[in-house]
């Protein structure tokens, strides 16, 4: 009987598999040219439009346009792409509207060609995550293989735009949960991811690898030197989190036509980059290649681009988070290196995966994509400074749909299964005698004599 139920256990896995490896493979190819597509149609436009001096006179347009296009023909278009997609996943079973590919595509050019400070992995997770629907939508797919067809999308949209299909396939199933991974869906979005990738490059997408030009020898200096970067790229995160959420805040307490906002932060975008911040608009890609080619960042690279990318997402533009997270790493990382006396590049590099780590709440994708990006000598300090970046952050998250799965300490305690932009209270418990109990005793109890202390000291006056 047991030998039975091994034969039928085994049968019904590899069924499974070929059944995943088929619609995986399928989801890659229609991914892969469409992003492809999207790619070459975004590049084209930003060398048209970049032909002009001020091109960017033209963001308020821009921004009204898509702003425009998006509330009327399709509101799940609005905003970074992949913060979409979760939601989806999460409120509506994976079911994307068909119109959202279209439409984030085009909201998403203009946006970024006249100078909106968002980026492109966003626009192509949507976009494969849309057609993936589509797709379960008409094989008549159950909720739960249409949600890990759309998962599988993506997987692939973000393996196929940034040249990462490990990364990629890793950062689809990460960046739903804090804190969990789901495993059954590893394996058909590696395929999409792979493929996905594999078809862009054929259709001519180029990607950069940029291996650190340094010999890591290990000493506790240079350990403790990494771990002090991690601690201020997870700062740098969380400072990303709370300006997007404080400028998202007042755009929202602006009861005004949200076309109208499109034009009132282009506006505002525009006369900073009069004043000298012109750098900071668009995606910022030659910013980004020059700082880890060893080009030092100026102290407000990093201030610049958070605030050049929150006003462009809450003002009506369209477009991804990931490559304004990474030229805010590779800057806020060249800084810290400059501070330090050590290889700026190094630490732009570990910066740029931090700062994703920390930001996306993805610890593992982005240690891995520093392999990818930058070679396997990196991997070790990279590694280390993503989960360090990933716990300062804390329980936040430039996704607000993120789903908590396990708080990152059990001095914290929170309810589980709710989204992050759910959440109400969050409470301190530390266990009793335990390290963190005694710190918090003393911190406070410090607190309370400091207090004390004045008021005798005024007393006495």
């Amino acid at each position: 009987m047991k030998r039975k139920i091994l034969l039928i256990e085994e049968s019904v896995l590899f069924i499974s598999m070929i059944k995943w490896f088929v619609l995986a493979t399928a989801v890659g190819v229609i991914v892969g040219v469409s992003t492809a597509v999207f790619i070459k149609i975004l590049n084209w436009s930003i060398f048209f439009v970049s032909q002009y001096r001020y091109y960017y006179l033209l963001l308020p347009l821009a921004l009204f346009i898509s702003a425009l296009s998006v509330r009327y023909l399709s509101p799940e278009a609005k905003g970074h792409g992949t913060e979409k997609v979760i939601e989806a996943i999460h409120r509506r079973d994976g079911l994307i509207n068909p119109l959202t590919v279209p439409v984030k595509l085009i909201a998403t050019v203009i946006t970024i060609a006249f100078g909106g400070s968002v980026g492109k992995e966003g626009p192509a997770a949507q976009i494969g995550a849309g057609l993936s629907s589509t797709l379960a939508r008409l094989l008549r797919f159950s909720k739960e293989d249409r949600k890990k067809l759309v998962i599988c999308g993506i997987s692939a949209g973000f393996a196929s735009v940034f040249g990462t299909p490990i990364a990629g396939a890793i950062f689809g199933v990460e960046v739903l949960y804090i804190g969990s991974i789901l495993y059954d869906v590893i394996f058909p979005s590696f395929v999409a991811g792979i493929m996905s990738y594999r078809i862009s490059s054929y259709l001519g997408v180029e990607y950069f690898y940029t291996p650190i030009d340094f010999v890591p020898l290990f000493s506790e200096g240079l350990f403790i030197k990494v771990l002090i970067g991690a601690v201020f790229f997870g700062l740098c995160a969380l400072l990303l989190i709370e300006t997007m959420r404080t400028v998202e805040s007042i755009s929202k307490a602006r009861q005004i036509w949200e076309p109208s906002k499109g034009f009132i932060g282009g506006s505002f975008l525009v006369v900073l980059a009069f004043l000298g911040a012109s750098p900071y608009l668009g995606l910022g890609l030659e910013k980004i290649q020059t700082t880890l080619q060893g080009s030092n960042a100026t102290p407000y690279d990093f201030l610049m681009k958070i605030l050049f990318t929150s006003v462009s997402l809450a003002y009506g533009g369209s477009g991804g988070m990931v490559t304004p997270v990474f030229f805010i790493g590779v800057t806020a990382g060249s800084l810290f290196g400059q501070i330090i006396g050590y290889n700026t590049s190094m630490f732009a590099a570990i910066g740029m995966v931090s700062l994703l780590a920390g930001a996306a709440n993805t610890p593992i994708s982005a240690s891995i994509m520093a392999i990818e990006f930058f070679g396997k000598d990196i991997a070790p300090y990279a590694a280390v400074s993503c989960i360090v970046s990933y716990l300062i952050t804390g329980h936040r998250s430039i996704y607000p749909s993120q789903v908590i799965y396990i708080t990152k300490s059990p001095t914290i305690i929170i309810e589980r299964g709710k989204e992050v932009e759910e959440l109400e209270t969050i409470t301190i418990q530390p266990r009793p005698q335990s390290l963190t109990s005694v710190i918090l005793r003393l911190f406070y109890g410090s607190i309370n004599l400091y207090q004390r202390i004045r008021k005798v000291f005024k007393r006495t006056r």
